[in-house]
């Protein structure tokens, strides 16, 4: 149980990262209208659908294939 809870921890820190790193270089390059829309989208569905496997794995529901540390 630890181990799915550091786990958690761990992809939700370094997703915050990366969120954060597409915010920033977003704001920092600017593109024409729609293309930080659409970038903004695909990274709000692929987060959603990454933290719903982890969530499923972590609750026993589902084997996602996502890695997990085993602290034994």
């Amino acid at each position: 149980m630890i181990g799915a809870l550091l786990t958690l921890v761990i992809y939700i820190v370094v997703f915050g990262l990366i969120w954060w790193l597409v915010q920033y270089l977003l704001g920092l390059f600017p593109l024409p209208e729609p293309a930080p829309r659409v970038i903004q989208a695909i990274l709000a569905v692929v987060l959603v659908l990454f933290l719903i496997g982890v969530l499923m794995q972590a609750l026993g529901v589902a084997e996602v294939g996502l890695p997990v540390w085993r602290l034994r």
